[in-house]
């Protein structure tokens, strides 16, 4: 009889083990957003490189920008597109319709041409 009071405690305690895990996974897996794992923040901190080019369509765009839009795009194109519509992005004066043309202005081959980036689309 001991033993059943053991058996029919321990399924519930692992029934509970095995929710609380889960649920701390899908935590984790809603926490990478566009960027991944990193940071809208720091994914932003990594194109600043980019923003005089991105605040004026005439602006030369150096470049460790276009090296850095180059490595984002190949790794993760949603997140170029997440910052460029990001409020950081919004508060650093960038114009998201000049900023969309960085990597044709970079002469970038493998951009995403054609591609929506909230209303606005990829050169």
């Amino acid at each position: 009889m001991a033993n059943n009071s053991r058996v029919a405690m321990f399924v519930p305690l692992s029934i509970l083990m095995v929710l609380v895990i889960s649920s701390g996974l899908v935590q984790e897996a809603s926490a990478a957003g566009e960027c991944g794992r990193t940071p809208i923040g720091s994914a932003a901190a990594s194109l600043s490189p980019c923003l005089g080019a991105a605040k004026n369509a005439r602006a030369k765009v150096p470049p460790a920008c276009c090296t850095k839009v180059n490595a984002l795009i190949r790794t993760s194109p949603r997140c170029l597109c997440a910052v460029l519509l990001s409020p950081l992005a919004k508060q650093a004066g960038i114009m998201p319709a000049t900023a969309i043309s960085i990597p044709k202005r970079c002469n970038i081959r493998n951009r995403p041409a054609g591609k929506k980036c909230g209303r606005y689309t990829v050169p």
